[in-house]
């Protein structure tokens, strides 16, 4: 087994903060009306991708109602689909949408996982609900042997980067500012903002297609 299926299977059964067990099982039991027919995951969502890959996106959590119900980030959501879209136009994906884990996605030198695996109440993990988690976000920056990049998905994303970094020593200060388009060298991992493609984002015009495939183009480079 590799170290990346090991966290796979601790990340899936973690109940190590009970506000948030609370709540992706609440979600899961009283569902939404549309859909009242699905069997939600209800469960914390690992991460998936490349073992081989150079890129790492890092979002802020599952949705309560995407990964939280289809046990795969970023999957079957609103922001997934504007995500994968461009993973899909820059080469990273082998299809445009992601709907659930058996859909046929594959990526290619790139993992998708997140700063947090449960899905909180409000999008808003507590900074304490962040620390118990990013233990395995260290651990999968470890097993990814040829990563190169990190693209982290909204300030939130980005400080849990550069805390999951620090305690792999390679910490700096002062500490390098979010901003879309945003890079930092630390140690040896180029750290590349992007605005969070939530449908806040994306539905005012802050984050564009071209804005998000410009900073994935980005990390392509700067990855191969």
């Amino acid at each position: 087994m590799s170290e990346l299926d090991r966290i796979h299977d601790e990340v899936v059964v973690c109940r190590a903060c009970p506000r948030l067990v609370a709540w992706r099982e609440q979600v899961a039991r009283d569902k939404v009306a549309r859909y009242s027919d699905h069997d939600y995951w209800g469960r914390p969502v690992p991460g998936f991708g490349d073992p081989q890959a150079r890129v790492l996106i890092l979002g802020l959590a599952p949705a309560a109602h995407g990964g939280n119900r289809t046990g795969r980030i970023f999957t079957g959501d609103r922001s997934g689909d504007f995500l994968f879209a461009s993973l899909h136009r820059t080469g990273f994906a082998n299809q445009p949408t992601s709907v659930a884990r058996d859909d046929g996605l594959r990526l290619t030198g790139l993992y998708i996982t997140a700063a947090n695996r449960c899905a909180p109440p409000g999008n808003k993990p507590t900074p304490q609900e962040r620390a118990r988690c990013l233990p395995f976000l260290e651990r999968e920056l470890r097993a990814l042997g040829e990563l190169r990049v990190v693209v982290p998905l909204g300030a939130y994303a980005w400080g849990g980067a550069l805390e999951a970094l620090a305690a792999l020593g390679y910490g700096v200060r002062p500490k390098p500012r979010f901003g879309h388009g945003e890079e930092a060298q630390i140690g040896p991992y180029v750290l590349l903002g992007c605005f969070h493609p939530s449908q806040q984002n994306t539905f005012t015009g802050k984050l564009t297609e071209r804005m998000i495939d410009d900073v994935i183009g980005r990390a392509r480079a700067r990855a191969f």
